[in-house]
Parts: C-alpha cells; sequence; structure tokens
C-alpha cells in the first residue's frame, strides 16, 4: 500500500504536468489568435479604401505592408487606421499619400524600433490633421519631433554613464524633447538632469523647472534673442554655481535683463515663430490653416482678438456720393 507522502507526491507531479500542458496549449492558440488578430487588422484596414477610386490593388498593399511593421512593433491599430483615414479623407492624390503615409509611418516605425515614445509623433499628426496643416509640414514636424526624441534620449544616457539612477525615463524624455523644440539648449537640459537627479530631486520638480526654462528660452527668442545667444546666457549661469536653485534664478536674471534690453533697442516684442513664416516648422500651432480660421496662440504672444466677424468700416465722408439733384 502507497505511503501518504507517495500519494502526495504523485499528486503534485501530476497537478505540474497538467498545468505545463494547459499552458503550452494555451500559448501555442494565443500565437495563432495573435497571427489571425493581425491579419484580420490589415484586412479592415484594407477596407478604408473602398469608398475611393483612387487606389489600385498595388496601392493598397504598399500602404497595408507599412501598417503591418507598425502592428508588429506595438504601435495600436487605432492610431494606424486613424493616420490612414485622416489621408485618405484629405486628398485624392493616391501617389503622394502612398508616399507620405509610408514616410510617416517610417519615421514612428524608426522611433519605435529605438525604444522611444511614438505618442508625441502621433499626437502631432492627429493634431496636424485637426488644424488642417499642410501635409508635407506635417512630415516636416514630426521629423524634428523624432529627432528632439533622440536627442533627449542621448541627454539620458549620458546622465546614465555617470552612474545615475533615472526613473520615468519615458516622461523624462518627452518633457526634454518639448524643451528642445522650445529652444532650450541641451547643454542646459543634460545639466538639468544630472544636476537634479544627483540632488535627489523628483521627476514633478525636474519637470517644473524644465517648464519655467522652456518658458524663458521661448520669451527670449521671442523678443529677438539668437539660439547662439540663448545658449550663452544658459552656460554662462551653469558656469557661476553648483546649486540648482542658485543657476535657476541666474538663468531667470540673465535672460530676463537680455529681454529687456531687446525689447527697449527693438520697440517690442517680436511675433512668435509660426508655420507661416517660412522658417524651418517644428510646432503645428500658429497655422494659418486652422479649424475655423482661428490661429492658435503660442507661449508669450499676445492674444489676437479673433471672436468675430469685423466691422464694417464707414468710408470717408468725402467718398459718399451726395444725392440726386431734382
Amino acid at each position: 500500500m502507497l505511503s501518504k507522502n507517495k500519494i502526495k507526491s504523485k499528486l503534485v507531479l501530476s497537478l505540474i504536468t497538467f498545468f505545463l500542458i494547459f499552458s503550452l496549449t494555451n500559448f501555442s492558440f494565443a500565437e495563432e489568435g495573435k497571427v489571425e488578430n493581425l491579419e484580420e487588422k490589415l484586412t479592415h484596414l484594407r477596407k478604408i479604401f473602398n469608398s475611393s477610386p483612387y487606389y489600385s490593388d498595388f496601392k493598397k498593399t504598399e500602404i497595408i505592408n507599412a501598417a503591418g511593421d507598425l502592428l508588429r512593433q506595438g504601435v495600436s491599430f487605432s492610431d494606424a487606421k486613424n493616420i490612414i483615414e485622416n489621408y485618405v479623407k484629405k486628398s485624392i492624390d493616391d501617389w503622394g499619400i502612398v508616399r507620405d503615409i509610408k514616410i510617416v509611418f517610417a519615421i514612428i516605425l524608426e522611433t519605435q524600433q529605438e525604444g522611444l515614445p511614438t505618442q508625441p509623433l502621433i499626437n502631432k499628426i492627429n493634431e496636424g490633421f485637426a488644424k488642417n496643416v499642410n501635409k508635407s509640414i506635417i512630415i516636416s514636424v514630426i521629423s524634428a519631433k523624432a529627432e528632439n526624441l533622440k536627442q533627449a534620449n542621448e541627454i539620458l544616457n549620458e546622465a546614465r554613464q555617470e552612474g545615475l539612477e533615472i526613473n520615468g525615463s519615458e516622461e523624462i524624455i518627452e518633457i526634454l524633447a518639448s524643451s528642445l523644440e522650445n529652444d532650450v539648449p541641451q547643454e542646459a537640459l543634460s545639466w538639468l538632469v544630472k544636476t537634479g537627479t544627483k540632488e535627489g530631486r523628483s521627476i514633478e520638480e525636474i519637470t517644473e523647472i524644465n517648464e519655467e526654462l522652456s518658458y524663458l528660452s521661448l520669451m527670449a527668442y521671442d523678443s529677438g534673442l539668437s539660439t547662439e545667444k540663448i545658449s550663452l546666457l544658459f552656460k554662462k549661469a551653469i558656469d557661476s554655481s553648483s546649486n540648482l536653485a542658485d543657476i535657476c534664478e541666474n538663468i531667470q536674471k540673465n535672460l530676463e535683463s537680455e529681454i529687456s534690453t531687446a525689447k527697449i533697442e527693438s520697440g517690442g516684442v517680436k511675433p512668435s515663430t509660426t508655420l507661416g513664416s517660412g522658417t524651418s516648422p517644428t510646432s503645428l500651432t500658429g497655422s494659418e490653416t486652422t479649424i475655423g480660421g482661428t490661429p492658435t496662440q503660442e507661449a508669450g504672444e499676445a492674444p489676437t482678438e479673433t471672436g468675430g466677424a469685423p466691422e464694417p468700416s464707414t468710408p470717408p465722408a468725402e467718398e459718399t456720393p451726395s444725392p440726386p439733384e431734382n
């Protein structure tokens, strides 16, 4: 007769074997389901073109294959679907759309493969379509955004190479990338991350300081200061002390002083750089083709009146025709 211990051992072994078989079976079915799910998604994306007569099977396949690469890398189906729908809806230039969609998808895919957050890029694309921004400008903006994300990641990697432990890296990358977009010098951001981490500052504190620096930098640029001048002012303040609070205060004083001087010399603040100014765009705000024709205000820019239709002008008195003589 088997002892109780042997019976227990056999039961445990049987349970382990059962769970192993069950897990492997489920894994196999899950993998098959994953493939089927991907195929279903691609089939659904292909249906987007049914409403348009401008797409050959070859062109559809080009776009769907690019979308498949995104989905396999973990980009959400809804994001890929929205991008394709927006492009198809906005234009009938199918060859141009095929090219543009593939470029946009390639930028997102490269960013994803480098382990960087792609949501900032997708947000920019959605923002551009919502404001009816020209498609070529959307590509320029997300290209610049992708480059800023790479530079932000380099800043974190430099800090890690010095032995610093940084939590919430994806969040910080997005914050730093936005600051680079606002012309905060990369050296200043690198200093902020390293010094803030060494002093034990939280992500929230570093974010607050970063936002303040971004605001000051944008105000300085709007006042006519060149990027080189802004970088020099940041460097001067950083070299003046090793304390984070003191350096931030010096940056603020230096920039405010230069801004005041620039205002006096120019007689006012120059308008913020917008997409319509002919410069290389890094932001979708201020476009001439926003919803309802109302441009979005940028930070540091005086608000404009867009509340209603313009008042009809009264012609000068001398131009008013005299009544006919009887």
